[in-house]
């Protein structure tokens, strides 16, 4: 059994973190700085720590869709700081950049580095204090009265604190009434998948579901591989995420703790892109300037408004505010202009078999017109999922299963108080928190560097001095004095 000491007459915590990936990993460093003497046990089944899927799974020419300015954690050294060490594979963001490392838009793989460097250095030499990594799945917690981590070879992990740090999970199939096709080899549930593209010839056609952000990368991951074949992109809608653009400010305009509605803060928003525009601001400074604001917004929010929000209104928003860094806009650019990726909105109204291929019907959006693909590959882009209440990955089923965590009504993640996990009574929880992507139900935008950051800052806080009290400023507002351009 490989167990931290007993709880019980400990001077300092065991924290075990479920998950490796950026918010496991950051929070496992800062804790740990923290609480010096604590033991921290971070559970990772994958074989590298510190990269995660956003940062693991990439290729080179992947780039992050922020500039460097908004990937600093507070760690030492800066990001920026251990960047300028390796100026000479930095000329091309450099040169889309004026020279500013800051505004650079730099590889995604570099920030996975600098994160794995900086796990490896925080690691401690005693075994039972500091900072410690376990390769391993965590499929359930320890059985009441203990407190910690299962793991699925057997190894039981005592610890007075769990945080699940899991990150962004694997997509789910989408909904087809044809849905044999989800069980073949045509099909690829999850593009980041070792063997994703194993066996694809170089010139034949594949279908992408979804036009977001991992259509993006995938699109121009096939073509770095030299894949020549023609990609259908289609969602819903067709929208292609918009581009990042330099230069200008503009100031605060709406409070969050004002009431407006979606439809109504929309409507302000394309108000005062126009405004900007006509100003010579790039509407893009409208958003960044918006986005500190966006879980005071969500808070204030009914649940009805959510669904509103999310149901008509998130694919504008999205677009427009998870943008491409511009040197990747004009690579996918080329792929559209040169014909080899053609995007569409519509639906997919049926999946048939041609031989060693699929064939995918497709209708476009106002239209009674069918189009029929063939694709040796049906590439599922349509981004992470969240939906607790159907999700079998082994340790959220089971903290589903005991009522220690609580899926939200709409199918974003987990409900929390700040970071503590509300159970299925409603109450918060003393030793058990979540961070990142899975807190979506309270915060919306916390999928991104600065807010995990802010909320893992808030966390270590909470940790070390005792939980927040409704005094203090909610972590809404902790996004808030983030800034703007976050």
């Amino acid at each position: 059994m490989d167990s931290t000491a007993p709880r019980h007459g400990k001077s300092a915590p065991t924290v075990a973190v479920i998950g490796g990936g950026f918010s496991g990993s950051v929070f496992a460093m800062k804790i740990s700085r923290a609480l010096p003497g604590a033991r921290v046990v971070v559970i990772e089944r994958g074989r590298r720590v510190g990269r995660g899927l956003a940062y693991g799974a990439c290729a080179p020419d992947h780039l992050l869709n922020v500039p460097v300015s908004r990937m600093e954690l507070g760690l030492e050294p800066g990001f920026a700081d251990w960047l300028g060490r390796r100026g000479a594979v930095l000329a091309e963001a450099l040169a889309e950049s004026g020279g500013d490392l800051a505004a650079a838009f730099v590889p995604r793989e570099m920030f996975g580095t600098y994160l794995e460097e900086r796990m490896r250095e925080a690691l401690s030499p005693d075994p039972r204090t500091g900072l410690a990594v376990l390769r391993g799945e965590a499929v359930a917690l320890l059985d009441f009265p203990a407190r910690g981590v299962l793991l699925a070879d057997g190894r039981r992990i005592e610890a007075d604190i769990v945080v699940v740090a899991t990150g962004n999970l694997p997509p789910r199939p989408p909904g087809a009434k044809d849905a044999w096709l989800y069980d073949t080899s045509l099909f690829v549930p999850d593009p980041w998948a070792d063997d994703a593209f194993d066996e694809l010839d170089k010139d034949a056609p594949v279908v992408l579901l979804g036009t977001g952000l991992t259509m993006v990368d995938v699109a121009l991951k096939l073509s770095g591989l030299g894949h020549a074949g023609t990609m259908h992109a289609i969602s819903r809608r067709g929208f292609l995420p918009l581009a990042h653009k330099a230069g200008g400010s503009w100031p605060t305009f709406h409070d969050p703790k004002v009431h407006a509605s979606p439809l109504a803060l929309m409507r302000l928003l394309r108000r005062e892109a126009k405004r900007a525009e006509s100003e010579g601001v790039p509407w893009q400074r409208v958003m960044d300037t918006m986005r500190p604001a966006v879980a005071g917004v969500w808070a204030g929010w009914s649940t009805r408004e959510r669904a509103q929000f999310l149901r008509h209104l998130r694919p504008r928003w999205d677009v427009h505010r998870h943008r491409m860094a511009p040197r990747i806009a004009e690579r996918l650019e080329t792929l559209v202009h040169g014909g080899q990726l053609r995007v569409m909105g519509g639906s997919v109204k049926a999946y048939r078999r041609r031989g060693d291929l699929a064939e995918v019907v497709f209708r476009k959006r106002g239209s009674d017109v069918e189009h029929v693909f063939p694709a040796a590959r049906v590439i599922n882009c349509t981004g992470p999922r969240s939906d607790m209440d159907r999700l079998a990955f082994p340790v959220l089923a089971d903290l589903r299963k005991r009522g220690l965590v609580a899926p939200d009504a709409l199918g974003l993640g987990i409900e929390t108080d700040d970071c503590a996990a509300l159970g299925s009574a409603g109450h918060p929880s003393s030793w058990l928190y979540a961070l990142g992507p899975l807190t979506r139900p309270s915060w919306w935008e916390v999928v991104a560097v600065p807010e995990i950051n802010a909320q893992i800052d808030r966390l270590v806080h909470d940790l070390t001095s005792g939980r927040h009290t409704k005094q203090e400023p909610s972590l809404a507002d902790a996004f808030q004095d983030l800034g703007a351009g976050i």
